[in-house]
């Protein structure tokens, strides 16, 4: 798949391909309320209306398809299943397809931000829409061409086909006249069976340039009379710049200036030096001898083992409240069967392949920017208010991304090289090292979690009760936040059919105060809710007696869960285990998807503990690609298992300890066990795919590690060659 000329501007190709009548251009403008549908327009109706058209198809008169994607790719597959959506109701092979990103535009596109899974589910009936609409307007102008009715027509592989006579056009010889018709207000999608494209493992087609070197990264943006730049920040968020000496830097040739500069972390300015040079070179080896003295006073210099205490303590506080139903701690007290139990992860760090890089040009009122970038209206934003210009005034352009989880929305990268191209006067890179990126964070927050429950005398949950301790990510937002507020996530990941079923619950949280930089991370806090949430299932279950899968299954209300644990149960051979094999398993839910995950463990002969096989179902509603998503699945599998056995974040006196690849271990590819993946059919809205299969994996490992075993694992991580 290629991306359209990158010095063709969308504006500029509106305007001279849809508004010339030298192509169809199609697509849809944001509705103003939530609950509206949005209308579908031609380029040309939606100038004379001054509309913005949103993510659109424009056909020219080759034929060739050229389609913007309003979300990133960082791996997900956002530039494969956009397309394929579109050129399904479209009726065009995608080997005459373009895609190229959308600029930032939150006014235009409505949210850009690739996260929480969400790319498919938020955007697949208008994606559909629009391809259907312009197939619809093509026929249309075939029809009168011939002057027969439409309903004696059909489109096929970029044509439109007369049934009766068998006469075509291609799509190139008709755009002329469809950009001239109204767009139908109703169009009929296909039926899933009717598909061609949809639902089919098609090879994903921006991967030869990101083989051959053809894909656009963010260090791969060079502009006429570009400077780079690399930052020396403090290894201590809070901390200030005191002072810094740069005499031997600037003897550094190539190196132009050094000055301090800031970015914004959630409510807080984290201070820095920047080091600006005519290379990249330069700029690296005058940081190595500049000197900066840091002003670390007025906040808490944490290590590790004092952040775990803490966390510990808060759990005999009260909590705030998320989700209550009857009367959990009332049943518990007199429940005769009855558990509790702590569960603790750790701090983690995103470790993309790709180190934060960012571009700015600054010229006046005006500001373009480039680099791998998850939130592009984000970005657009908050350098509009941050510098008090409009925000059609800042341009956001995405490149490709070396994996994101989380990090890659967030504004501190874009927002430096803004500051320092302002200051030069000329376009700034600002390039991260891996250090940088490992030690500056912000990172996924550590959690601790107390669980009480009791079963009844049928062998059935009756009070759950799950309480965690861990930084409120949200609370970090405003300089004096709102500590009476609950965290919204404590029950990610607890599967909704549960909270039909077991008459007594309790969810909340403490937030534990510290001043270590927490954000999103694959999944949220799911990934470790998970953790702790279905291994005290698992708990239970012995507790009752009862099979792990089969106690689960019996609290199920919904159809939807029964038949994934049922396809868990029957492609596992899970009641087949043979002598010194362990399996575990696990079922959460996450961005609307379920997924499934059983484990099965075995000894090796020296006695240490071997993954055999892993297997996942997931359940994510209607689906594009099913390639796709097991990348997905089994990329989330292997990021779980490296959370849960081979890495993480410590702190000693404020800093983080890991700072590259050599203590932040990952997982190797002879460690990783066979995957086999399996998705439900069904037409149930779409789910999310790039996070959810993430959660189950580390309660289905430890759950089958006790099974073989005897022991309960409660902290990650944790080594498995030690068990």
């Amino acid at each position: 798949m290629q991306t359209t000329d990158k010095n063709l501007s969308r504006r500029n190709f509106i305007r001279i391909s849809g508004m010339t009548g030298a192509a169809l251009t199609v697509g849809y403008a944001m509705p103003t309320l939530a609950n509206e549908v949005a209308e579908i327009f031609t380029a040309q109706k939606a100038s004379e209306q001054g509309i913005e058209l949103t993510a659109w198809v424009s056909i020219d008169k080759t034929g060739k398809v050229t389609i913007l994607n309003h979300r990133s790719e960082m791996g997900q597959g956002s530039f494969q299943a956009v397309p394929q959506m579109i050129a399904e109701e479209l009726e065009v092979s995608l080997d005459n397809v373009n895609i190229d990103f959308a600029p930032g535009s939150q006014t235009k596109y409505g949210s850009q931000v690739t996260g929480g899974s969400s790319t498919v589910r938020g955007a697949y009936k208008t994606l559909l829409r629009t391809g259907a609409t312009a197939r619809e307007m093509l026929i249309e102008a075939a029809a009168k061409k011939w002057n027969v009715s439409k309903n004696e027509c059909y489109a096929e592989n970029g044509f439109v086909i007369h049934r009766p006579t068998g006469k075509k056009f291609s799509y190139g010889d008709l755009v002329e006249d469809a950009s001239k018709l109204t767009p139908p207000k109703d169009v009929k999608l296909k039926r899933r069976e009717e598909y061609k494209i949809i639902g089919k493992p098609l090879a994903r087609q921006d991967n030869p340039g990101k083989v051959n070197g053809k894909a656009q990264f963010g260090l791969d943006v060079k502009l006429p009379g570009m400077l780079y730049a690399v930052i020396e920040r403090n290894p201590r968020f809070k901390g200030k710049v005191k002072s810094f000496d740069d005499s031997a830097t600037m003897k550094v040739p190539g190196v132009k200036k050094v000055l301090k500069t800031s970015a914004p972390v959630f409510a807080h300015e984290r201070e820095a030096v920047a080091v600006i040079a005519e290379s990249l070179w330069a700029a690296t080896e005058g940081r190595k001898v500049l000197k900066v003295e840091w002003d670390d006073s007025g906040f808490e210099h944490l290590n590790t083992e004092q952040l775990n205490n803490r966390m510990k303590e808060d759990l005999k506080k009260p909590i705030l409240s998320q989700r209550t139903g009857g009367n959990p701690e009332g049943v518990f007290q007199k429940a005769e069967k009855k558990l509790e139990a702590v569960y603790e992860t750790p701090y983690e760090a995103h470790a993309c392949m790709e180190p934060l890089t960012c571009t700015a040009r600054v010229q006046g009122d005006k500001v373009e920017i480039w680099g791998p970038i998850q939130g592009p209206d984000w970005i657009q934003q908050d350098v509009s208010e941050r510098l008090k210009i409009k925000p059609e005034n800042v341009t956001v352009n995405m490149t490709f991304l070396g994996g994101g989880f989380g990090r890659k929305a967030f504004l501190d990268y874009t927002y430096e090289p803004v500051l320092l191209s302002k200051e030069m006067n000329a376009p700034v890179q600002v390039v991260w090292t891996r250090e940088d990126d490992m030690t500056q964070g912000p990172f996924r927050p550590g959690a601790v979690y107390e669980c009480k429950g009791s079963i009844s005398g049928g062998g059935r949950i009756n009070s759950f009760q799950a309480k965690m301790a861990a930084q409120n990510m949200n609370h970090q937002w405003a300089p004096v936040p709102d500590k009476t507020i609950f965290n919204d996530s404590t029950t990610e990941g607890f599967l909704e059919t549960y909270f039909e079923s077991l008459p007594n619950y309790s969810f909340g949280d403490v937030p534990t105060e510290s001043p270590i930089p927490v954000m999103w991370w694959r999944s949220v806090y799911s990934s470790t809710n998970g953790f702790a949430y279905e291994s005290f299932i698992d708990e239970l279950a012995h507790l009752a007696a009862k099979d792990p899968l089969e106690f689960r299954m019996t609290h199920f209300t919904n159809e939807r869960y029964r038949w994934l644990a049922e396809k868990l149960r029957d492609v596992s051979g899970w009641g087949s285990k043979g002598k010194n094999e362990g399996w575990g398993v696990a079922i959460t839910e996450c961005f609307k998807s379920i997924v499934g995950e059983v484990v099965k463990v075995s000894k090796k002969p020296d006695g240490k503990i071997k993954i055999d096989k892993v297997f996942a179902v997931m359940d994510c509603g209607w689906y594009v690609n099913p390639d796709i998503i097991k990348a997905q699945i089994e990329g989330s599998i292997i990021m779980a298992y490296g959370a849960a056995v081979t890495h993480e974040i410590h702190f000693q006196d404020g800093k983080a300890v890991e700072t590259n690849f050599h203590q932040y271990k990952m997982p190797r590819i002879n460690e990783i066990p066979e995957i086999e993946i399996y998705i439900m059919e069904n037409e149930e809205k779409p789910g999310g795919v790039g996070e959810p299969a993430l959660p189950s994996f580390a309660p289905a490992l430890c759950n089958a590690i006790f099974d073989l075993t005897g022991k309960r694992i409660r902290k990650l991580p944790f080594n498995l060659n030690e068990v």
